[in-house]
Formats: C-alpha cells, structure tokens, sequence
C-alpha cells in the first residue's frame, strides 16, 4: 500500500500548492486579504491536465468588483460552497456576479456552468460571515482570461 501520491501514479494526486502566482504582484497581494489558496492544477503542474482553482473566500476584498469581466476559449465550471455542514445550502454569504451582461445576487451554495466564448463576471463578494469554499474549473490545459488584473 502506498501512502498519498507515492509511487507510479502519484503524480496524479496533488496534494501541495504549486501556486501559479496568477495576476500582478498588487493583485496576489490583495488576493492574500480575503482568500487562501488551497490547491492549483493545470498542464504546468501535471501533463495534460485541465486547469482548476481550489480557495477559500473568508472576507471582503478591499476592491470592488475583485474580478474583472473577461471570456475564455473553453467552458469552465465555478463554485461556492458554504460551510455550514448542518445547512449545507446556505452560502452565509452575498456575491454579485454577472453572465453576458445578466446580473446574479448569489445567496445559496452554487456551481455557475460558464459555455466558451461567453463573458463572466465582474464579481463583487459583498459579505462573507463564514468561510466559502471556491474552485473555477477550465476545461483547459492554463488559466488564460483576464479575472486576475
């Protein structure tokens, strides 16, 4: 039996932040405020992976909106998750996000499916009273978009 991502296949079992340092220097910085990081994938961290971000959101950014509006070439998958196990659906917390244009007050744990080519965001976190689970999923090999700025 081996142990986490030993052996031949642990390659495939990330466990360790390989963190890509996403955006401009000021960006990380204020990121830092109100997220940590948990764990990043894509091509660079493992070949031929698809791209994916794992965070927890646990205050309100000092900038509005914290992403900016932006497409990309592949369909991505984002989520906010509560983390209330005994009311699992409750976000304990408000965001603003936009899709092409429609906006979106986000009140309850959420997947957001984003099609390619469509634009999304800016979104605004306009209150967190318990920490939210974040991950973006892109159906491709890097993060290329402009939410990072």
């Amino acid at each position: 039996m081996l142990m986490n991502n030993e052996g031949k296949y642990g390659k495939y079992i990330i466990q360790d932040l390989k963190d890509p340092n996403a955006g401009t220097p000021e960006f990380r910085a204020m990121y830092k405020k109100f997220a940590k990081r948990i764990l990043w994938l894509d091509n660079n961290v493992v070949e031929g992976a698809f791209q994916m971000n794992t965070s927890w959101y646990f205050a309100v950014p000092e900038r509005d909106p914290v992403f900016d509006e932006h497409t990309h070439d592949y369909d991505e998958l984002i989520g906010f998750f509560g983390s209330n196990p005994d009311d699992q659906n409750n976000l304990n917390a408000e965001l603003e996000l936009a899709i092409d244009g429609e906006w979106h007050t986000i009140t309850r744990t959420s997947m957001i499916y984003i099609p390619a080519n469509i634009s999304h965001m800016p979104l605004s976190i306009k209150r967190v009273d318990r920490p939210i689970f974040h991950f973006s999923i892109l159906i491709g090999p890097e993060y290329i978009g402009g939410a990072y700025k």
